[in-house]
């Protein structure tokens, strides 16, 4: 089975000549390949082209096959791939400094062997003012700039000790200098000075709310901590200022922003869930899980299973309990997620079919 299709912008500039096609099922990326320069592309399913990318979207792809197994793909040129398989499948297109709209797989219909998804829009995303840069660091005099450049050389050496006084020596010239204070708070972090760093980390946020970076490093600290009050509180700030929480995106970001929103709603979900908010947590946790396509947060899939089993929708636990063993098979708990998953089935198995259609 072929998909062939198209990428277009929304404003009819011309692509970029590296656009990549993705099919992801189940929040992982299955398989991927490049657009001509013209946006046109064609993606062979059930063959040995079909591969899942590992969890990190890094290193080589893996073959799998019919027997499930890495490495001993079995399948041949033109077995094709049952149509049960593309239930929770998209495409979508990745390129740098573009959103992507998303193709839902399931719903299109194939003609002969081949399934004409058609137009693949994606729309051309600037960054936001303020969200990832201070205005400060331009207001920066020559000397705290220096010392900053300097703190930025050392740290990318390793040198933690140099950069942490270059940094303190930028915050001492020009106090204003929110991106060194957060910069000085992730060295002392890594120095395992905790409190100091977090101190650092508070004093770039009073000086530039609009700033979020610090925002995430002090949400993860007290994520880590089971800070769950804490980690609400910061990242609903965050929140609050996504740039792209009231538009309509219906794909995810690609290299737009430094900061990580997929981690952001992933512990947002979770702060949540603890503080017994469970509609806001499966709300947060479904938009982290669009966000990471390459999953690098799997339990996130435990999280949501936790949501949907307080919700007794345990079709869906089980759908999201299976993409953390399918995620991460050999994790340290995979045993103990498998004997979950078992009572889960069972208590599936048991609910009238009724009320499961009442539950989704």
């Amino acid at each position: 089975m072929f998909l062939e299709g198209h990428v277009k912008t929304d404003d009819g500039t011309p692509l970029p000549n590296n656009v990549m096609i993705e099919r992801v099922c189940n929040a992982g990326v299955r398989q991927q390949v490049y657009a001509s320069s013209h946006g046109d592309f064609s993606m062979e399913l059930g063959t040995r082209t079909d591969s899942f990318v590992d969890a990190t979207g890094e290193g080589e792809s893996q073959q799998i096959g019919q027997s499930g197994q890495n490495g001993q793909n079995v399948n041949m040129t033109g077995m094709g791939v049952p149509r049960q398989q593309l239930n929770n499948c998209e495409l979508r297109a990745s390129v740098s400094g573009f959103r992507s709209d998303v193709v839902n797989l399931v719903t299109l219909t194939p003609v002969s062997s081949t399934i004409d998804v058609g137009a693949i829009t994606v729309h051309r995303a600037g960054k936001v003012k303020g969200m990832t840069v201070s205005a400060a660091e331009y207001q920066a005099p020559k000397d705290a700039r220096r010392a900053y450049e300097k703190g930025m050389d050392a740290e990318k050496h390793g040198r933690l000790p140099d950069a942490q006084q270059s940094y303190q020596k930028a915050v001492a010239i020009y106090p204003k200098f929110a991106v060194a204070w957060f910069r000085l708070g992730g060295v002392l972090q890594k120095l395992e000075q905790k409190e100091p760093a977090r101190t650092a980390y508070y004093r770039s946020t009073e000086i530039d709310r609009k700033f979020l970076p610090p925002y995430m490093s002090l949400a993860a600290m007290a994520f880590n901590e089971s800070d769950w009050i804490q980690v609400l509180n910061l990242t609903n700030h965050v929140v609050d200022l996504d740039p792209f929480k009231y538009s309509k995106v219906s794909g995810y970001i690609v290299d737009l922003d430094p900061l990580d929103y997929a981690q952001v709603y992933f512990y947002n979900s979770a702060a949540n869930f603890m503080l017994n908010k469970i509609a806001d947590a499966e709300k947060s946790g479904l938009k982290a899980e669009r966000l990471d396509v390459r999953p690098r947060y799997p339990q996130l899939h435990l999280l949501l299973a936790e949501i949907f089993t307080r919700k007794k929708d345990f079709t869906s636990a089980i759908l999201e309990t299976k993409i953390y063993l399918d995620t991460v098979p050999h994790a340290k708990d995979a045993d103990q997620v498998r004997e979950q998953l078992a009572k889960l089935e069972k208590l599936n198995d048991s609910t009238p079919s009724g009320e499961k259609t009442d539950q989704n």
